[in-house]
């Protein structure tokens, strides 16, 4: 196959860079940390190209990816975190986040749309964050709600076309990003885990890879209670 994934310089668009690598497929890794993408890419001699390219900037995606050639599967896996403290509302870090994690998307989207066809993947990455409210993550929360939108009507959409749309939804998982919570972190798994996981969804053509099972689970059961109940629930766990 000829995959391109985005976010491929950490974490868990590394890993799955270097998995489909080693199983032979043609990779265009993509990122903004040049030397760790040659890094990447080196161990895999011409199937591993590098792309260095902002996604928050519409014009650097459409120079880097409007020449690409057809696509069998794409991960815009791209994106970023940060925390708010909802009494002293933080425009800027809410706007930082809501660039990379979805205008950055909406940006990839662009160029990369037209380099799919009939029987191949687009895949989005969310979190189990977008199936509930959670304290602190405003802007994160908000991003990836919107991306599990965007997903669902992109499989509706692009669907016609038959181009099959996933929405990625992880809990917790170990990586430089998560590293940086001050919080626990129930049942987070490793980006071994992630990407097997991922890599196995994406393979049976899911329509949405969540896991681990038991934690986003939990939360998707949660998001089908009345708001005033998830609300009650989330203060008490929150609070013990």
């Amino acid at each position: 196959m000829i995959i391109l994934i985005t976010g491929t310089s950490s974490g868990i668009g590394l890993k799955l860079a270097q998995d489909y690598l080693a199983a032979g497929n043609t990779v265009f890794c993509c990122g903004r940390n040049k030397p760790v993408l040659h890094q990447l890419v080196t161990p895999f001699g011409d199937r591993a190209i590098p792309l260095a390219f902002d996604v928050r900037n519409r014009e650097d995606c459409l120079a880097a990816l409007t020449a690409l050639p057809e696509l069998d599967l794409v991960i815009l896996n791209a994106g970023t975190c940060e925390y708010i403290d909802a009494s002293n509302f933080d425009a800027a870090s809410f706007e930082r986040v809501i660039r990379i994690n979805l205008i950055g998307l909406a940006n990839c989207l662009e160029a990369l749309v037209p380099k799919l066809a009939a029987g191949s993947s687009l895949s989005l990455m969310g979190s189990s964050s977008s199936y509930l409210p959670l304290p602190r993550a405003e802007a994160y929360g908000a991003s990836k709600a919107a991306t599990e939108y965007l997903a669902k009507t992109l499989a509706i959409t692009l669907g016609k076309e038959g181009i099959h749309v996933s929405y990625i939804a992880p809990g917790f998982v170990e990586t430089p990003l998560s590293d940086l919570n001050d919080f626990p972190m129930p049942m987070r798994v490793d980006v071994e885990f992630a990407s097997r996981r991922i890599r196995h969804g994406l393979e049976r053509k899911q329509s949405e890879i969540h896991f681990p099972r038991l934690f986003t689970g939990f939360m998707k059961t949660l998001s089908l209670l009345p708001f005033t109940w998830q609300r009650f629930l989330l203060a008490k766990v929150l609070m013990s």
